[in-house]
């Protein structure tokens, strides 16, 4: 029997690290020890107390039947307190909060809800894959803002043209950012929000490394701009801010008729997170939030070995001030950051991302993960030094 894929799939290609990792396994297989510095996963743990609220209520027997769709009134209602005590921003937990299974969930419905064939949607370049591939299956137009160096890879909203910004119906921020790690101020916010209301556009910021911030650095959510819940979806995770990537807990918030939209869609085709899960994710949210700051100077200190090696061997780097990532342009001699991260996964075992994965305006760049231990990292640094200056 032959299989035809709608056409709305067919040209989707396979996710980069889905092909990465069959590679990985392969030079595994052949005796290669690898060091993975490609995907974003945290290596660290939660905190303790999340851990046991897990543990404990899943001993429970009044919690194994199907959760709330869109999640518990008191996960909800964590996740506003989150947001007022964290942002300053009141949300009104069942208008403006719905829990997602995995922020990536809701970054790719929102297109389904949002977008027709041919609608035009903003996309960064360079941007998360994700938020790419929903355009194209929901047979949407991407419109690409290249995030620039000379431009602290922000948009310029000024070069988007006016027959563009007419037809748009949604354009995607996400700060601080993946792959760049730069952050965006509020006033760069401001400028969004104005633009957004004047051409009648959905903002979609995807947060969620607001948390994982270095050097006293404090990210701001786009929710704090007066008016920005008008035109704005932000989304949230707790799988970097709190370690919990395997646990799928993400939220959707503020524009009430965008959260009632994603709601309606998540009613069709899933139920709810485990109930324990639920529970651990408020304990995430309410408890002690001390220990990130300490988790946070972990990360610091990781960066801080990854920037001092990669200068020091000719890569472009701009010092990020929050994320899991170091972005660096290719050293002189090297233009394609595909052959680039090959031949040097082949021949060394350390594997990073070619910044062309997630963009056009990526090529030439490369992003290296900080979710290994330090000594670990070190291991790698000296590779990579080891490797560039056999090749001189």
């Amino acid at each position: 029997m032959e299989i035809k894929p709608a056409q709305r799939i067919s040209s989707v290609k396979p996710y980069f690290f889905a092909d990465l990792e069959k590679t990985i396994a392969k030079l595994k297989q052949s005796g290669l020890n690898i060091i993975r510095l490609d995907m974003g996963s945290p290596d660290l743990p939660p905190a303790d107390n999340i851990i046991e609220t897990l543990v404990n209520s899943a001993r429970r027997s009044d919690v194994h039947g199907y959760g709330p769709s869109g999640g518990s009134v008191g996960l909800k209602s964590a996740f506003a307190k989150y947001y007022e005590d964290r942002f300053g921003v009141e949300l009104d937990p069942e208008r403006e909060v719905l829990t997602l299974i995995g922020s990536k969930e809701g970054i790719y419905n929102i297109n389904q809800v949002l977008i027709d064939p041919g609608d035009v949607v903003l996309l960064p370049d360079p941007c998360y894959p994700v938020y790419r591939s929903g355009v194209m299956i929901s047979q949407g137009q991407s419109f690409s803002m290249p995030l620039l160096a000379e431009n602290g890879f922000l948009p310029d909203l000024e070069r988007i043209p006016e027959d563009v910004a007419q037809k748009a119906k949604l354009m995607w921020l996400n700060y601080p950012n993946n792959p760049t790690g730069a952050i965006a101020p509020l006033s760069f916010f401001q400028k969004v929000v104005d633009f957004a209301t004047k051409y009648n556009i959905v903002v979609a910021h995807d947060a969620p490394y607001v948390d994982v911030c270095f050097d006293d650095y404090i990210a701001p959510s786009i929710l704090q701009i007066p008016g920005a819940k008008d035109v704005c979806i932000e989304f949230n995770s707790l799988s970097k801010t709190y370690n919990m990537a395997g646990w799928r807990v993400g939220v959707a918030v503020g524009n009430p008729e965008i959260v009632r939209l994603l709601r309606l869609l998540k009613s069709q085709m899933d139920s709810s997170l485990f109930v324990p899960i639920m529970l651990a994710a408020e304990a995430a949210l309410l408890e002690d939030q001390s220990w990130i700051r300490n988790r946070n100077l972990v990360y610091q200190r990781r960066r801080d070995i990854v920037v001092k090696t990669m200068e020091e061997l000719g890569f472009t780097i701009e010092n990020p001030k929050a994320a899991l990532y170091v972005w660096a342009g290719l050293p002189n001699g090297w233009k394609d950051d595909i052959e680039f991260c090959d031949v040097l996964l082949r021949e060394t075992g350390v594997s990073i991302t070619p910044g062309v994965v997630y963009g056009d305006s990526g090529a030439g760049y490369v992003r290296i993960s900080l979710v290994i231990p330090a000594e670990k990292l070190v291991e790698a640094m000296l590779r990579l030094k080891d490797w560039i200056k056999e090749r001189e």
